[in-house]
């Protein structure tokens, strides 16, 4: 079999041995009909996700240097149902804050909500509107570390509000990660989100947006805004094409996989840019 030539998006030899022995461990796991022929490079199933991931393409617009894009799918599925994305998330995420210096469990977080448009294979059922941002589609609710890093993420119908899925996310929260005391909101969640995580050995705090005019990075809270501007750099996740609420929360790990392997071996991520800016320059 001819070596296809990389894509930008692919994994780097570094990189993929970071999330290699998860892979290995999964494939281990699968026995019955039709397992014992190992088909597909897993390597080269990763690389489909993320090219879909980074480029915003539909799944069928796979090049067809990699496996077909049904096959794919099925293991970008498999993965997302049985929690096997999120253990190679959880597992960078550990790797990245002890890269920083952190211990691998937080005990501080932040808590915020995104509300973006949908495609329109997305059912009725799944969108709705947010009338504060205008928006008619979904909500990504999130809770990060103080670094920016994902701990608990939910994705609603955008109509929602943010108090609802934090509720939701806290106690997600509280089950993952029981170090974690202190979280902080901004002005949006009502005070019923206090009582909520106080009831859970929690401390919510709201931080208040400054009443002058004009841009002020909040304390604490900018990190995970931060972490919103890192998702909106994967074009798949600019809007949310997801036909399940959970294949988009799926997304968003694969795209924090995608951030977080990258910084831990030291790769810079590619922008849209870059050629332009080559162009331009040569002019």
């Amino acid at each position: 079999m001819s070596v296809r030539r990389p894509y930008r998006s692919d994994v780097s030899d570094a990189r993929w041995a970071l999330m290699k022995p998860v892979f290995d461990d999964w494939r281990a796991r699968r026995t019955g009909p039709g397992t014992a022929a190992r088909v597909h490079d897993l390597r080269e199933i990763v690389n489909a996700i993320l090219y879909v991931n980074r480029t915003g393409i539909p799944w069928e617009y796979l090049p067809h240097d990699f496996p077909p894009y049904k096959t794919v799918y099925d293991y970008y599925a498999k993965w997302e149902s049985d929690g096997t994305t999120q253990q190679v998330h959880d597992l960078l995420r550990g790797k990245t804050r002890r890269f920083h210096g952190r211990r691998a469990e937080p005990t501080a977080a932040v808590v915020d909500a995104q509300s973006v448009k949908t495609s329109a294979n997305v059912a009725k059922t799944s969108q709705g509107i947010d009338a504060g941002k205008k928006i008619k589609g979904r909500k990504r609710h999130l809770i990060t570390d103080t670094l920016g890093l994902v701990l608990a993420v939910l994705v609603t119908a955008a109509n929602v509000h943010d108090t609802t899925g934090g509720k939701l996310l806290l106690d997600d929260l509280a089950a993952a990660h029981p170090s974690v005391s202190k979280v902080w909101a901004d002005g949006g969640y009502q005070n019923s989100i206090c009582n909520h995580g106080a009831g859970l050995g929690i401390d919510v705090e709201v931080v208040q947006r400054p009443r002058a005019k004009g841009f002020e990075p909040l304390p604490k809270r900018w990190v995970i805004e931060r972490t919103f501007g890192w998702l909106m750099q994967h074009r798949r996740l600019a809007r949310d094409y997801e036909a399940l609420p959970q294949r988009s929360r799926a997304m968003i790990h694969w795209a924090m996989a995608n951030k977080m392997s990258r910084e831990l071996t030291g790769e810079s991520t590619p922008t849209w840019r870059i050629e332009t800016d080559i162009r331009l320059e040569s002019a």
